[in-house]
């Protein structure tokens, strides 16, 4: 029979691992890896929405390309992380200990090859001889390295020069370089004294696509799948949020202004770059079509362009390990 006294023992238990509980939540802290590429889930960081979800201290830091957050996750300084398909083939070829748990947009318009008035440049063909900035190992990295492919241009002919979004801008701004492969806000700063010759969403119609991801360190995941759930729910919501309503995320909408002031976009040209993506709903994340199957195929293809340009050593013979939808399907579930 129990006593008041083995009663009173058994509640205080109860009560002790649930403040223990809590606890351990409040006292999570999540480093967080962003790029300043204008898409919906901006809107939820501005917002503290994702502290909220996941009970935890977030760390956001920004870095300037994929190549950065894929250095920083390796090291262990950053659990979540924002990169483009070339840095993540890259780093799955490298069997870094990561996971792709969400694709961020497929990359049309939004990214793209400028070349600067009075450069002399108005096709691919013409970069031969010419000074080219590209982040190394980014999505436009891959997209110019297609691009000279396809065109039958020597990549060797042409001077391709590392540099990240705001030293390319800088570059520009001194007159250093004839062309750059880039996104914004630099693209936009860029744009204003040079030309359009192609962008991703062309580049994507000669057969080599690329998109924007969030990726986790398998080890942090394994520890709490809890907060890597809620991370991809939060931003699924921002995306169909996005989706539902587009139009009203116009550039006197304060969805656009927390976008401009997390990126460093031109506000009135939020709604345009918004556009100039596709992203896919929580349910199409799952499917054949991303997470569930083509994601793997993506990875493995850029792997072997990669490969073959010389960026990696070796080709892996499965990416699957490095992509799931357990995470977007554990939010499905959630909802």
């Amino acid at each position: 029979m129990l006593t008041r006294r083995h009663i009173l023992i058994a509640s205080t238990a109860i009560l002790s691992i649930a403040a223990l509980g809590s606890a351990h939540a409040k006292d999570l802290k999540i480093t967080i890896g962003y790029q300043t590429v204008v898409e919906p889930s901006k809107v939820p960081q501005a917002d503290g929405a994702y502290e909220t979800a996941t009970a935890a201290k977030i760390d956001w830091r920004k870095f300037d390309s994929g190549a950065d957050v894929i250095a920083a996750v390796a090291s262990g300084s950053v659990d979540i992380g924002y990169v483009g398909s070339s840095p993540l083939a890259a780093a799955a070829s490298r069997e870094l200990p990561i996971e792709t748990i969400l694709v961020v947009g497929l990359i049309g318009e939004s990214e793209a090859l400028v070349a600067r008035n009075g450069s002399n440049v108005t096709k691919i063909a013409d970069l031969a001889g010419k000074r080219v900035a590209v982040p190394f190992v980014s999505t436009t990295h891959y997209s110019l390295l297609a691009a000279l492919k396809h065109e039958g241009v020597d990549p060797k002919t042409v001077n391709i020069l590392n540099l990240r979004p705001p030293e390319i801008a800088a570059a520009w701004e001194r007159g250093d370089i004839d062309a750059a492969y880039v996104w914004d806000p630099a693209l936009g700063q860029i744009r204003t004294s040079g030309k359009i010759i192609v962008d991703s969403a062309k580049v994507a119609s000669w057969g080599a696509p690329t998109f924007d991801a969030w990726i986790v360190r398998t080890e942090f995941a394994e520890a709490h799948p809890d907060a890597v759930r809620d991370f991809v729910k939060v931003t699924g919501k921002a995306y169909a949020d996005y989706l539902g309503k587009p139009d009203s995320w116009s550039a006197s909408s304060p969805q656009a202004e927390k976008i401009s002031r997390l990126t460093g976009a031109k506000l009135d040209e939020v709604p345009a770059l918004l556009k100039g993506y596709v992203f896919p709903t929580l349910t199409e994340q799952a499917s054949g079509k991303f997470l569930g199957g083509d994601t793997v195929k993506a990875v493995a293809a850029t792997s072997e362009f990669l490969k073959e340009q010389g960026k990696i050593d070796a080709v892996l013979p499965d990416y699957s390990k490095y992509v799931t939808t357990k995470y977007v399907d554990a939010a499905l579930a959630s909802n």
